[in-house]
């Protein structure tokens, strides 16, 4: 398990998924705020 973890971490395209994640959630919360 942490070596997959390991690889995901170490892929670019991991860290691109990982930080749209990031985005879209922050993004929500200030839609979901300014309702």
């Amino acid at each position: 398990m942490t070596k997959f973890v390991s690889q995901f971490m170490s892929d670019e395209s991991g860290a691109t998924a990982i930080e749209y994640g990031l985005i879209a959630a922050l993004i929500a919360v200030v839609i979901i705020s300014a309702v």
